[in-house]
């Protein structure tokens, strides 16, 4: 089985290969029981040593994928029958009633638990220190180390911003950008969202969508300069904008000097196997705000999200809003730092995938 390692992307061997014989897994080249070739015969046909071949294994291995058979070799364990999905209100992290979201069954409340009670004994009293205003050090450097892993994203942590949940951070958006802006908004789109900026004193401006995204001659016809978009299963319409309206995104805010916000609330649940690029990565402008949060992957009342500002709002951040005392606590901070930096992060993800 050859698999071409690209040497000049800057991605490890290991995980070229790992994301090559997950696709193939997925897309049922290898069914469950199959028998995947034997680490010194990848090795060759790939030239790559073995060492980087079993670490590939080992990672399918913990994510469910595969398991080892002693004297035997590695094996599929991995099938579309147990595939999960999901449907346009379960588990978003956007219910019209709160009250109805519940934990997430792919994560043993055990394993939270111990997490915790490791935290505890690990920073002792540090925990009740008051959080620098962009967040703890700890947990901005994981987050920029999972995004370099997993999304194709590289930032530095000073470009990180801590808070207490998406729409904590809708506010803190139209503050710095201006309470005077008109923002454009899909449309449906999550109710809060022309809630906050309405009451920020912001004139949302909503545009139609087809089942691409938003239609292109809407994107025209507004006069906003700033646009909100959730690229991936934007809530409630479900709608995943095509790889051509995603383009189209970012030249209208280049021609338009705009900012978009990209709220990327669900993309790490896509069912292919591979997280969609974000409008973040693709960008050469330096004029997208992204927006994640961890609450659908681990539980509601984990109110944590974070954004990712672009070099040149940096210093608009520090003037205009730098001075908001970071909302969330020192313990859950440290707790989601050492839970990205376990992998813990992403084998929930993909259990969730793929319904092991």
């Amino acid at each position: 089985m050859y698999i071409e390692i690209n040497r000049e992307n800057g991605e490890a061997a290991y995980m070229q290969i790992y994301f090559e014989i997950r696709r193939r897994i997925l897309s049922g080249a290898f069914v469950y029981g199959s028998k995947l070739p034997s680490k010194r015969e990848l090795a060759k046909d790939c030239f790559v040593s073995v060492i980087t071949v079993e670490h590939a294994y080992q990672l399918l291995c913990e994510e469910g994928y595969c398991e080892m058979r002693p004297r035997s070799g590695c094996y599929v364990k991995y099938s579309s029958e147990s595939f999960f999905t999901v449907s346009a209100t379960q588990g978003n992290e956007y219910p019209i009633n709160n009250d109805t979201v519940q934990h997430n069954e792919n994560i043993p409340f055990s394993s939270i638990a111990a997490m915790l009670r490791k935290v505890i004994l690990d920073y002792g009293e540090r925990i009740l220190m008051k959080s620098p205003n962009n967040g703890s050090q700890q947990l901005r450097d994981a987050i920029c180390r999972y995004l370099s892993r997993c999304r194709n994203i590289t930032v530095s942590s000073r470009q990180i911003v801590i808070g207490s949940g998406a729409e904590y951070l809708y506010g803190i958006c139209i503050q710095m950008l201006g309470r005077d802006k008109t923002i454009a908004l899909e449309s449906p789109s999550y109710e809060k969202i022309k809630a906050v900026y309405t009451a920020n004193g912001a004139v949302c401006d909503m545009l139609d969508m087809d089942s691409e995204g938003i239609r292109p001659e809407e994107l025209e016809r507004t006069n906003a300069e700033i646009l909100h978009v959730t690229p991936f299963n934007s809530f409630p319409s479900n709608v995943t904008a095509s790889t051509e309206r995603r383009a189209t995104y970012l030249d209208w805010a280049d021609k338009r000097n705009a900012v978009i916000i990209e709220d990327d609330y669900d993309s790490e649940f896509t069912l292919n196997g591979k997280a969609p690029q974000t409008l973040f990565a693709q960008t050469t402008n330096d004029n997208v705000i992204y927006l994640n949060t961890f609450s659908k992957t681990i539980a509601p009342s984990i109110r944590v999200g974070y954004m990712l500002l672009p070099e040149s709002l940096l210093t608009v951040y520090e003037k205009t809003v730098g001075f908001y005392s970071c909302t969330v606590p020192m313990l859950e901070q440290f707790f989601l730092a050492e839970w990205l930096d376990s992998g813990e992060f992403e084998r929930t993800i993909n259990r969730i995938r793929n319904g092991s």
